[in-house]
């Protein structure tokens, strides 16, 4: 199945462009190839990959669909199906009354402007300043310097009680959707590279900033068995052994997953793998890694992202593994 954009070596775009206008990552985009049929790329005369606008607009409409919260083989079957109806996927209209994305916006002008739109309830125009964002800067600047930022302030509002809890709980809901989305994009990467086990601590409910940071480590060619808020150590354990990981990702964003997490922090040893801790509350107090026998990540998603990526497909060697003999 050919799509029904021409061929001609104009217009075509390189890989790494096609990330910078889509977000999707160049080897989310050779999986797809792979799995579904798509894109169809063209090769230069050095033999490296070049998408027409046809692609483009499929990739874009089957991000929209994981966006929606399709499931990959669906949205998959959705967008071949738009690519042979005619001229390949429609792209998705512009909302009525919205002025065009400003240019040159800094990350927390951004954040500002997401910020407001979460505390007015106004989902669709969260959506509208998201999707400007992705289009103007890169994916992981969208997160440390845009979403990052925003949970922040979320959070902070609502300890000075300037809104309500439910104002919190659907703006972390709503973040947790694109986030989640990003990640379905990425992909988990079945069957390639070292696997990462990544779980919130026990007690430990916030999981926002873990899912950016498994979104940061799949883009890096890193598979992510991503298990999500509030998981018993022992469980951790006989998970990452039955799937043979290659490091277990832990967070922890407050004081009320730290003692939970060091009364069961045995039922770690013997994994003899890294053992890599985050989060906030490891931000603001990096020693607390070393106690609960592990390795700080790292105080972002991307610069953590680097350091176990870096680790795992060839950097430096751990110091030792966690609760393992030197």
């Amino acid at each position: 199945m050919k799509p029904t954009a021409g061929r001609s070596q104009t217009g075509m775009f390189t890989a790494s462009e096609v990330e910078a206008q889509t977000g999707v990552p160049a080897t989310t985009l050779r999986q797809w190839e792979r799995r579904y049929g798509f894109p169809h790329p063209a090769r230069n005369a050095s033999g490296y990959r070049l998408y027409s606008p046809g692609d483009v607009a499929a990739i874009q409409y089957m991000q929209s669909q994981l966006q929606s919260g399709v499931p990959a083989s669906r949205a998959a079957e959705l967008t071949l199906h738009a690519m042979t109806a005619g001229a390949g996927p429609a792209p998705t209209p512009a909302a009525p009354d919205r002025a065009a994305p400003e240019q040159g916006r800094s990350g927390a002008q951004w954040s500002a402007l997401l910020t407001q739109a979460l505390i007015d309830s106004d989902t669709d125009r969260a959506a509208a300043v998201l999707s400007e964002a992705h289009a103007q800067i890169p994916v992981e600047v969208v997160m440390t310097d845009v979403i990052s930022p925003t949970m922040i302030e979320i959070g902070a509002r609502w300890e000075r009680g300037e809104i309500t809890v439910a104002h919190e709980h659907q703006a972390t809901a709503f973040l947790r959707s694109r986030i989640s989305g990003l990640m379905d994009v990425a992909g988990v990467q079945a069957g390639f590279g070292p696997l990462v086990v990544a779980a919130c601590a026990p007690q430990e409910q916030h999981e926002l900033g873990l899912m950016m940071l498994t979104l940061a480590l799949r883009r890096r060619g890193v598979r992510v068995a991503y298990l999500g808020a509030n998981v018993p150590l022992g469980d951790l354990a006989v998970y990452a052994r039955q799937r043979e990981a290659r490091a277990v990702l832990l967070a922890l964003n407050g004081p009320w997953a730290l003692e939970s997490t060091l009364e069961h922090r045995r039922d770690l040893d013997g994994l003899n793998v890294p053992l890599f801790v985050g989060g906030a509350l490891l931000n603001s107090q990096p020693h607390l890694a070393r106690t609960l026998g592990g390795e700080y990540a790292g105080p972002d998603a991307p610069s953590a992202a680097q350091q176990i990526a870096a680790r795992l497909l060839g950097g430096a060697p751990p110091p030792h593994p966690p609760g393992g003999s030197e």
